[in-house]
């Protein structure tokens, strides 16, 4: 009586390997930028590292130049990581393609700094597909998309030309995260399979999420994403319970990795996908 309960309760299918990647059973550790904290944030050697490094996923952030290009940058200028000045949206990609995105990080970080890195280009979304193909998974975010008509559209198109799009990739090869809810419900109506974060913005300490907001959520995304300094246990538990995941960002002390680990976080951003392994490695043990 009691197996049959079990059955009637449970079904008679078991959860997939898929359907237990995104889950909260499963911990996810996302390189930020790829491995940003061994080499300069958006760039190949970044993401190759971060593969190395046997992280779940490697985080993109895109911005669009002049001429509806796709590439990889976190900021909408590109003066912070590159030896140029202007804002991508003002600029072609071949114009961009001129820039240095490396050598800045050898200076800033002389303590990892390496030849290779000097002279580093910017990628294109097509390139980094092209590099890595479904070698890897991709965390992509959409920055920005009121600065660029068409990105959403840009980007499924080129999800769907690189065939990372369909029944036959696996349900999580690629996720896609935006503080714009509107993009993401956009991509949700374009195709409905591919999960979504929704990126969550907190100006106080006493931060929190009403059950109505996650709720709202939950209709679109599979969980939110927020800043690790505005977190509790507390906060990490409704999010749970309301059935979305939970990604913290950007998180690369152990301490802090360690506590929201056991808080029940879902996932963590870290610029050190190997600091996070070591802590997940050593918390398996105890």
């Amino acid at each position: 009586m009691i197996l049959l309960f079990i059955f009637m309760v449970g079904g008679c299918s078991q959860p997939t390997a898929e359907d237990e990647f995104l889950s909260q059973h499963h911990f996810l550790n996302i390189a930020h930028r790829g491995a940003s904290g061994h080499a300069p944030e958006h760039t190949l050697p970044s993401y190759k590292i971060g593969e190395k490094m046997v992280s779940d996923y490697i985080e993109i952030d895109l911005q669009m130049t002049k001429d509806g290009r796709l590439i990889a940058m976190h900021d909408t200028n590109v003066a912070r990581t590159t030896d140029g000045k202007g804002k991508v949206r003002d600029l072609t990609l071949e114009e961009i393609k001129n820039l240095d995105a490396g050598s800045w990080f050898n200076q800033k970080y002389p303590a990892s700094a390496k030849p290779v890195f000097s002279n580093t280009r910017i990628p294109t979304l097509s390139e980094i597909f092209d590099t890595f193909g479904k070698d890897v998974n991709y965390y992509i975010e959409i920055k920005s998309p009121e600065l660029y008509p068409g990105m959403v559209q840009e980007l499924i198109s080129a999800l769907n030309e690189h065939n990372l799009t369909g029944k036959d990739v696996p349900k999580g090869k690629v996720i896609i995260q935006s503080f714009s809810n509107s993009a993401l419900k956009e991509i949700h109506q374009l195709n409905e399979t591919i999960p979504l974060i929704q990126l969550v913005r907190h100006q106080v300490d006493d931060a929190d999420m009403t059950q109505k907001t996650l709720d709202q959520i939950s209709e679109y995304a599979i969980g939110i994403g927020v800043n690790r300094k505005f977190l509790t246990k507390k906060y990490v538990h409704k999010v749970l319970d309301s059935g979305l995941l939970l990604h913290a960002f950007t998180v690369n002390d152990k301490k802090n990795m360690k506590q929201l680990i056991n808080w029940g976080a879902t996932g963590i951003f870290t610029n050190y996908p190997d600091r996070l392994n070591n802590v997940l490695k050593k918390m398996d043990k105890q």
